[in-house]
């Protein structure tokens, strides 16, 4: 329904004779050159060109795009001059360890992007019903044997997220007493790969996941309730803080994601910079651009120009018409 929706929403806008171009270029300053830190997920590659079609085709920016690791080593770099934007941050920029970075005037943390995130351990619907007891994580205790690979031996495999994902479930298995083996494959196309074979084959997995991510719409998953959340819960492992990984016992937590930007770029006097400030959609925004590139294998600028064509009344708040 989403992909129908916005099928008709662009060929109401292609009747009414509406381009990127009707927006208008800002002459009033010149934007000069942008560079933009891309994700490693679907999602954020949707933020990243959607923003880059939108600051090259009204106000003549030149925009480039780096792929740097996510957290500490991307606020270095940002520090360093080497990126200007991040259109998602999941709270990595609250972590105690990054938080220098603002405090120094370095970066500024600009608040929410319009999206709310949510990592988790999911398991396939199907699944679910089968073992109704997998709705909560004292239901998977006894039962972790059906999770077995040949990775796993004797215990129940969990299937992790990308390496360079914000996760602590190494430290939560352990925590609860699961008889789980933390599995890595690798990046999330890996990961992709082997969660939705299983699911292919009507196959037991357990795995992380997280929303919002275009794939929800193609495949029927199920959330295990982890313990609740407490004041001194954890969503990130951090050696830092010591072997107390009590810590961790708990759920991860809504995630407001956040924009950040470095000061550098903010008193450039660019008027990108208002632009990225202003810049805010939702989940379904991200999902149907992220579906196109990443489901549908449309170019990435294909697809944020056809997005931009179908919600002009979006892109001109971002541009402050």
């Amino acid at each position: 329904m989403r992909l129908a929706l916005g099928a008709l929403a662009l060929v109401v806008v292609g009747a009414l004779g509406v381009s990127a171009s009707a927006f208008g270029r800002s002459d009033a300053k010149s934007c000069g050159t942008v560079t933009i830190d891309e994700n490693a997920w679907a999602g954020a590659t949707a933020n990243v060109y959607v923003v880059k079609y939108v600051l090259e085709k009204n106000l003549g920016c030149k925009v480039n795009i780096e792929k740097l690791p996510e957290s500490t080593p991307l606020f270095q770099a940002m520090a360093d001059g080497k990126v200007d934007v991040l259109l998602e941050d999941w709270n990595n920029i609250q972590l105690k360890v990054n938080q220098k970075y603002v405090k120094s005037g370095a970066l500024i943390d600009l608040g929410s992007n319009g999206v709310i995130g949510h990592i988790g351990w999911f398991v396939p619907t199907y699944l679910m019903k089968q073992y109704p007891q997998l709705k909560t994580w004292q239901g998977l205790k006894g039962k972790e044997s059906i999770f077995k690979s040949p990775e796993s031996g004797s215990q129940g495999m969990f299937l992790g997220g990308d390496p360079s994902y914000v996760q602590k479930d190494q430290q939560l298995i352990k925590q609860l007493g699961l008889n789980l083996k933390f599995v890595s494959v690798g990046a999330e196309p890996a990961q992709v790969a082997r969660w939705s074979q299983a699911y292919k084959q009507k196959k037991p997995i357990l795995f992380y996941w997280y929303t919002p991510q275009y794939l929800n719409t193609a495949y029927q998953l199920s959330e295990i309730k982890l313990p609740a959340r407490g004041k001194t819960c954890v969503d990130s492992y951090n050696p830092k803080l010591g072997n107390n990984w009590s810590i961790y016992r708990c759920a991860y937590g809504q995630t407001i994601i956040e924009k950040v930007i470095t000061s550098k770029f903010a008193k450039s006097g660019s008027p990108a910079v208002d632009v990225i400030k202003r810049w805010k959609w939702s989940a379904n925004d991200q999902n149907f651009v992220a579906n196109l590139i990443a489901g549908k294998h449309m170019d990435p600028e294909k697809a944020a120009e056809q997005w931009v064509k179908a919600n002009p009344g979006k892109v001109k708040a971002w541009l402050g018409k």
